[in-house]
């Protein structure tokens, strides 16, 4: 939280190996907040083979006008994953193109750049 006791939350989302700026997304910044809700849907075109050995990679950010935004936690889905990640993607592979949403627990490790 900054001085204001508030956030600037924004969500980055990578799918790895990179496929340049097709596999990037980010959502809207919401505003002054500590609870934010991101409704975003996104998609991306890849043969279900070859997403088998993609890592979807999930990061939250505190934006920071005129300094580098400050990482709140993120996860990954994918073969590498652990726990209720690894469940949710093995999940995700075995139903194609079924919608399979679920809670994660936000990780302090950041796999992702600040500023791109």
């Amino acid at each position: 939280m900054d001085a204001n006791g508030y956030s600037d939350p924004f969500v980055k989302i990578s799918l790895k190996p990179d496929m340049g700026k097709k596999a990037k997304y980010k959502t809207p910044i919401k505003k002054k907040t500590l609870n934010p809700e991101f409704n975003e849907e996104f998609s991306y075109e890849v043969k279900h083979a070859e997403l088998a050995k993609k890592t979807l990679d999930i990061s939250v950010w505190d934006y920071d006008m005129g300094k580098s935004n400050d990482f709140i936690g993120g996860c990954q889905l994918g073969i590498t994953a652990k726990g209720e990640c690894l469940k949710h993607w093995y999940e995700c592979l075995k139903n194609k193109d079924k919608k399979i949403e679920r809670w994660h627990v936000l990780l302090n490790q950041n796999n992702t750049e600040a500023d791109d």
